[in-house]
């Protein structure tokens, strides 16, 4: 038995992983105060039991370490895919500029600390990696590394123990890169003197809902659309951000024909979004309290269902080009997707996994069931087709070399970089080329989580040989340099954001979270404040998590 552990196989090296990944995450189940470093324990029982021998051989744990962060990088890219372009719209625009501001500054303060101390700017960009908890930044770090010191004439054996000098560094400073994230944000709340139900008051009267459903229903009484249709008021399938779900005449409720004439007292029940909400009474008259059993009339043959898209046809395709509402006589109302109630625009692209709220009778609604699929158990399955198509392409995209003229050595994009970018495009792109390219949340978490957990294994494995020897031999500086680049980027882009943006408080934990990619700081502050920190944390991730990539690289070749 002992021999697997030694003989350097594929079974001892199975063994070896999994017993660093559970034991890791076994670990990472356990809080202090609320806190938890979750799957980088495994980094530490990597190191550990690599520190007392345990092997795996070097190019078998090179691919481990590769093709793991390609998984994890590649399931954040077709997450976040989706609303990455999105996120650049009104209220996003400024959260992403302050979060472009704090990766500079971090690089800005890194270059410096470097500038001062003389210390070695590769093992200064693990420091980083880690002071701001991003992985794949390591991986870009230590994959680029690697490629630039064979590709100069170095040995195999030299650019693996840089590389493991890198891991060593963002090992040492982790834990306090978490640790000093948090005080940070309970720091701000303290200085700011924050009371969280003002700003719970403030942050929902401000939330950007640009495309968020809202129902009203509304009294026509405006003389200037009696006898007018509704096709003449606002257009084929309702294409002024109004969607007229059902229309009271007489007391009789029915999906109202966008050619019927309006008449004097004929109630409306309208869906649009919050920006539009004031229209419709300017348009049709007094606004009536919504009572939804008032809508719901015994006699009447109108039904409200749920369906779920799941032919992969209808990928591409916008609701206008599928005139659901001549064809069938059925109004969508509601676009459920992922999580988000989204209103009922015309133009929006829809694409599997989707679900859209729909008012119709039974039979109509039956026909569009047929169109669409509605067979929700097919999501269970993963689509991975485009998923390996597209990690072939991220990994071609990361070896074209991008030569800048002050650098010695063109940057990649490399194994974190181009799958990421692939991956945000394909997410985004890809139901508009009819690329069905969902995933069920729960599939792609686990990819994540595989992933990640096989990275942080090799990456632990091969720097435990050294780890304790960097230490002992003047790294334990490193848990300062660490933390002042944590604090002094996070404090000023706080100040920035408070005094200069007058950005409420849950917004700044999204952005503080989302800017430094530290899932453990957005879990704190969900827990101690409430609040939607996490849909202000998935408007800066994406940008952040690319530029982290794209900054450890830079530093890197600087350095050569």
């Amino acid at each position: 038995m002992l021999k697997l552990f030694t003989q350097g196989g594929t079974a001892g090296a199975i063994l070896i992983l999994a017993l660093v990944i559970a034991s890791g995450l076994y670990l990472g189940r356990f809080k202090l105060k609320g806190i938890s470093l979750g799957t980088t324990w495994i980094l530490f029982m990597g190191i550990l039991l690599g520190h007392f021998g345990l092997r795996i051989n070097p190019t078998m744990l090179s691919f481990i370490k590769d093709f793991g962060l390609i998984l994890f990088v590649f399931a954040i890219g077709l997450q976040v895919g989706p609303g990455f372009f999105h996120s650049f719209k009104k209220d996003g625009l400024p959260m992403n500029l302050l979060a472009v501001g704090l990766v500079l500054l971090a690089v800005a303060t890194t270059y410096i600390i470097h500038l001062i101390t003389g210390e070695d700017l590769g093992t200064m960009t693990g420091i980083m990696s880690a002071a701001v908890t991003n992985t794949p930044g390591l991986g870009a770090a230590q994959q680029t590394l690697v490629d630039a010191t064979i590709a100069t004439g170095g040995s195999p054996e030299r650019a693996a123990a840089a590389s493991a000098g890198i891991a060593s560094a963002y090992a040492v400073a982790y834990p306090l890169g978490v640790l000093g994230a948090i005080a940070v944000v309970i720091l701000s709340k303290a200085l700011f003197k924050i009371d969280l139900g003002k700003e719970k008051r403030k942050s929902e009267s401000g939330v950007d809902q640009e495309s968020s459903a809202y129902r009203l229903a509304c009294k026509v009484e405006n003389p200037a659309v009696f006898g007018k249709s509704l096709h003449d008021i606002i257009g084929c399938e309702n294409s002024d951000h109004l969607v007229i779900s059902r229309m009271m005449r007489d007391g009789k409720v029915s999906v109202p024909d966008l050619g019927m004439p309006l008449k004097e007292g004929d109630k409306l029940l309208i869906v649009t979004d919050v920006h539009h909400k004031e229209k419709a009474p300017i348009i049709f008259g007094e606004q009536c309290p919504v009572d939804m059993n008032e809508w719901i009339s015994p006699d009447s043959s109108l039904v409200n269902r749920r369906l779920s898209i799941t032919k992969s046809a209808i990928t591409g395709y916008s609701l206008r080009k599928l005139d659901i509402r001549h064809k069938y006589g059925v109004t969508v109302t509601r676009i459920l997707r992922s999580g988000v109630q989204l209103q009922a625009d015309p133009d929006i692209i829809l694409q599997v996994g989707d679900s859209i709220q729909v008012v119709g009778t039974e039979d109509a609604i039956n026909q569009l069931a047929n169109l669409v699929g509605n067979q929700p158990e097919t999501l269970q399955k993963p689509n991975l087709v485009p998923i390996f198509f597209g990690i072939a392409i991220g990994v071609l995209v990361g070896m074209i070399p991008i030569r800048f003229p002050w650098m010695p050595q063109p940057l990649k994009l490399g194994l974190a970089g181009g799958p990421l970018i692939v991956a945000i495009l394909l997410g985004h792109f890809g139901p508009k080329l009819k690329i069905t390219t969902y995933t069920a949340l729960s599939a792609n978490l686990m990819i994540r989580e595989i992933g990640i957990s096989l990275f942080m294994a090799a990456v632990g494995l091969g720097a435990g040989e050294t780890f304790v020897s960097s230490l002992t031999g003047g790294g334990y500086i490193w848990i300062l340099y660490g933390l002042i680049i944590t604090l002094v980027p996070m404090s000023i882009i706080a100040f920035v954001a408070r005094v200069f943006m007058k950005m409420d408080f849950f917004k700044m934990c999204g952005l503080l979270s989302g800017g430094t990619t530290d899932p453990a700081l957005l879990s704190f502050s969900e827990q101690l404040y409430g609040g939607k920190i996490a849909v202000n944390y998935a408007t800066v991730y994406p940008l952040t998590m690319f530029l982290r990539v794209v900054a450890a690289q830079v530093l890197i070749m600087i350095m050569l």
